[in-house]
């Protein structure tokens, strides 16, 4: 009530200060004295005053009103919320004291239960022991003789079924692999020819050998120590032979003596010359070599050093067997192999492609060429499945995976045809790659020649690194090197030539 009075007094008595201010402004202009303008003032003060605490006292009535009714109001609330909380409060007891009933009887159901189990289990065990006393042994024994027994015809009967099984199986795969192998042998007609360490150059005359002789069998000499080979001039009819057991050289030689003939004009520098781009064209021949076998297998994807490599096989022999020719068979056998079980056909193609890439550098690198050529594929990225295949084709490695037996067997099919192969002419070349290698192990050695089947070598050596008297000790050395290091027929003739060549130009 107070927070209301106060502004109305604050109010009147600016009223009445006001109203005190107008009386006194018209009573001084209407002529009044002091005394009647105040006591004129003081009652309209008065009256003004009276009014406001009038109406000070009804708004302050009102508002108490109000403020009763909503305390009366809030009191009713507080009194529903108590009564809605007492309720919950009874329903949650009810609730408790419901769950405590029912575990009670849930923990009185758990004990007769277990008591009916007990009771049940005595029951069993003294049944059980009347059976053993009206039998007269015990369970166990009894339980452990029969599983013994049935253990016994299980294990019988499960050792003739896997003898039958494996019997079955045996003739099964027996049958499957012959139909299976003379399907693809079949399916490869392939050639049979064996390589020679010769060949033979027709010419148009023979007034010919004399032009290839030279004078003083200058040009013979000079083509002999240019291309390593072995240039027969003998009394066969207008023809020459070119004989040597490294078959690069021997084409090489084949290429220039050809050129020689055709262009007539035989001399060491025309020798050089033809012998130069005959070594181009056979490299040549071995990157299209290379490219070819790739398109005719279906391989793809390879290294260019490896296509390279590859090419190269083109003039090598395994047993007299032309290795390039004896991959790319043993790529479609692979293949239709692979194709018949249900294998990877592609990679079984690809991995007896290159089972044999170890045999390009055997010559240069030490050591078993299915393990030398595992590593080159792994070099070049190859697949490990295929890295493997490779390494394990010789049985070097276990095989552990289908590919690799499969280009056992590829391999195995390849070398068995008839003719395929020649063992003494493998053991041939083999030795006189033996002899080259003896001879070229020497300092000042540049180039190894092994001619006339073994019984000859021709030495180059390098006119800087040894003079005169340093080539007969290196002859020396290297007849007894030979000595002690092969076995051999006859004699080995060992020439080392050293030729100093001054050239210069005028201008």
């Amino acid at each position: 009530m107070l927070q209301w009075l106060v502004p109305v007094l604050v109010v009147a008595v600016i009223a009445l200060a006001f109203v005190a201010g107008i009386a006194l402004t018209r009573r001084s202009r209407n002529g009044g004295t002091p005394d009647e303008v105040l006591s004129e003032a003081r009652l309209e003060a008065q009256k003004i005053l009276a009014r406001a605490e009038e109406e000070a006292r009804a708004k302050a009535e009102t508002y108490r009103d109000r403020e009763d009714a909503t305390l009366e109001h809030r009191r009713v609330e507080m009194g529903s919320a108590e009564d809605r909380i007492a309720q919950r409060e009874a329903t949650l007891e009810q609730r408790a004291a419901n769950l405590a009933q029912r575990e009670e009887l849930a923990l009185m159901k758990e004990r007769s239960a277990g008591d009916a189990i007990a009771e049940a289990n005595m029951a069993k065990e003294e049944a059980r022991s009347a059976l053993e006393r009206t039998a007269g042994f015990d369970a166990k024994i009894a339980k452990a003789e029969l599983l013994e027994q049935v253990e016994d015809e299980a294990r019988r009967e499960a050792m003739v079924l896997v003898r039958d099984i494996e019997l079955r199986a045996r003739e099964e795969g027996d049958r499957r692999a012959r139909r299976i192998l003379a399907s693809v042998v079949q399916r490869i007609a392939a050639e049979v020819v064996s390589d020679t360490t010769v060949s033979v150059i027709p010419l148009p005359s023979d007034d010919m050998k004399g032009r290839i002789i030279g004078r003083d069998g200058r040009n013979i000499r000079t083509f002999e120590a240019v291309a390593g080979v072995n240039l027969i001039v003998d009394d066969t009819p207008e023809a020459v032979t070119v004989s040597t057991f490294d078959p690069v050289r021997r084409e090489i030689a084949r290429l220039a003596l050809e050129r020689l003939v055709e262009d007539g004009r035989i001399h060491p520098s025309s020798i050089e010359e033809a012998h130069e781009k005959a070594r181009a064209e056979v490299e040549q021949s071995i990157r299209d070599a290379g490219e070819w076998a790739m398109l005719e297998v279906g391989v793809t994807r390879l290294h260019p050093e490896l296509i390279q490599l590859i090419g190269g096989l083109t003039y090598r022999t395994s047993y007299g067997q032309n290795v390039l020719n004896h991959l790319v068979e043993s790529a479609h056998i692979a293949g239709m192999l692979a194709a018949e079980l249900g294998a990877n056909e592609q990679e079984a193609r690809r991995a007896a492609f290159l089972h044999d890439i170890g045999k390009a550098v055997s010559h240069e690198v030490g050591g078993s060429h299915a393990l030398i050529g595992a590593e080159i594929a792994r070099r070049f990225d190859e697949e490990p499945e295929i890295v493997h295949a490779i390494e394990a084709h010789h049985n070097e490695v276990e095989p552990r995976t289908l590919t690799a037996v499969l280009v056992q067997a590829a391999d195995a099919v390849s070398a068995a045809r008839p003719g395929a192969r020649r063992e003494a002419l493998e053991s041939y070349v083999r030795r006189l790659e033996r002899l080259e290698d003896l001879a070229g192990a020497f300092d000042g050695v540049d180039r190894v020649y092994a001619l006339q089947a073994g019984r000859e070598i021709r030495v180059v050596v390098d006119p800087g690194a040894l003079d005169d008297l340093g080539a007969a000790d290196l002859a020396r050395s290297i007849a007894r090197k030979l000595e002690d290091d092969l076995q051999y027929p006859g004699q080995i003739e060992v020439n080392v030539i050293r030729e100093f060549r001054a050239k210069d130009y005028a201008r």
